[in-house]
């Protein structure tokens, strides 16, 4: 396998004079083909991290690469599935799943029968001409997913893409996930805060840090395939990922008071005055 995305020592401030950055000297790599998940504590800068990925943000340092090319904005091999699904209201099912191959300048009937493919693959047949309000939230989501894949992308991202809907309805979407990665052999990535979703897709699980997200360790998950969540090597690997971000959310705390304690620290002393 070889590297497909590089994270090269990537930092990230949303204000100058901001104290502690988003993320920071992050650094990993994504082979190709590779199913990678990424897990941290609430905050750590998961979600931003897959925007720069995805091009939709700089860094302010460091560099993203895809295939050895910094990507400096919105690359056509690179997909998002957003946690909303984000589909336009005024479209149908259909010209959602086109929208990006209309962005590629794709001839209508072409893009068409793509979209119908992409449509029939994700479990939609007979919905082709339904409006998002007639969608349920798992509907959506395969829309979005459709539409990520119509483009014929390299890499997609996910951005807690089955946190909004039930979990019967995110299980079945999981599945079909994994499907789609083994069919396809295409590079996913996926941030969630689902630690056995994560164990139950991932080749491999980046775990951040609190914020400022730094790279706390990279597991591998050598599991085979479909996983069970009641299987001893499952809950173990669980189970160290449970601690290494309950340890960070611990320290976080005793971060955030350690820090309020030097700020009452500067306040002037009234009884002086």
């Amino acid at each position: 396998m070889t590297r497909h995305v590089e994270v090269l020592d990537v930092t990230k401030n949303y204000a100058v004079d901001s104290e502690v950055p988003a993320l920071e000297n992050i650094s990993f790599s994504v082979e190709d083909g590779e199913f990678l998940c990424i897990v941290g504590p609430s905050g750590c800068g998961k979600s931003t991290l897959l925007k720069l990925i995805a091009g939709l943000e700089r860094p302010t340092s460091g560099e993203i690469r895809l295939q050895g090319e910094c990507v400096t904005g919105p690359h056509e091999k690179i997909s998002m599935v957003f946690q909303s699904s984000a589909l336009f209201p005024w479209r149908t099912v259909l010209e959602n799943v086109e929208y990006g191959l209309e962005a590629l300048r794709i001839p209508k009937g072409r893009r068409r029968e793509i979209a119908k493919d992409y449509v029939d693959m994700v479990g939609l047949r007979g919905s082709e001409n339904l409006h998002p309000k007639q969608l349920s939230g798992g509907m959506k989501q395969r829309v979005g997913i459709a539409r990520a894949l119509a483009v014929n992308p390299e890499v997609i991202l996910m951005d807690e893409a089955f946190s909004a809907i039930d979990e019967f309805t995110a299980e079945t979407l999981r599945e079909e996930v994994a499907e789609i990665h083994d069919d396809t052999e295409k590079t996913f990535l996926l941030v969630t805060h689902n630690l056995p979703e994560a164990i139950e897709l991932a080749d491999r699980i980046v775990v951040l840090s609190a914020k400022p997200g730094r790279v706390k360790t990279i597991v591998e998950v050598n599991l085979r395939r479909p996983r069970n969540e009641t299987d001893l090597n499952f809950i173990h690997i669980h189970r160290n990922i449970f601690h290494l971000l309950k340890e960070e959310l611990e320290n976080s705390i005793i971060r955030h008071r350690i820090r309020s304690m030097q700020e009452f620290e500067k306040l002037p002393d009234i009884e002086e005055k």
